[in-house]
């Protein structure tokens, strides 16, 4: 079964999960070449639509996400990465999950502490 990249312009939508507890720590994007990287390495790499570039996750944090098993859909056009996170979160907020926000009487709340300083982690930039 060959994975789907030209049904989204290139790319493919990846969850990640932490393998011990099941949460969703965040969502990236593949293209071929990350995908193999991510492969090849064993840590996650993904495709930054915004900066148009490949970055491994935690290459400037030190918090990379060593991956355990990857499987894809029935479309084979999004990918399910389990992961062991290798560090005390993978926001760049400063969270253990990108998820950190829940809706609550129509408004956005926070619902958990940061896990680091990004600012200590990132500088000035996240």
């Amino acid at each position: 079964m060959l994975l789907d990249f030209q049904k989204s312009d290139g790319l493919i939508t990846a969850v990640v999960q932490d393998e011990a507890t099941g949460r969703v720590l965040m969502v990236g994007y593949m293209n071929e070449e990350t995908f193999r990287r991510t492969v090849e390495t064993g840590f996650a790499t993904f495709y930054s639509r915004s900066r148009r570039k490949l970055w491994v996750k935690g290459e400037r944090s030190g918090h990379r996400l060593a991956v355990k098993r990857i499987a894809t859909d029935c479309d084979g056009d999004a990918l399910l990465l389990e992961v062991k996170p290798l560090g005390p979160g993978v926001c760049h907020e400063g969270y253990e999950s990108c998820f950190f926000r829940r809706l609550e009487n129509g408004q956005w709340q926070v619902t958990e502490e940061r896990t680091y300083d990004p600012k200590t982690v990132y500088g000035g930039q996240a």
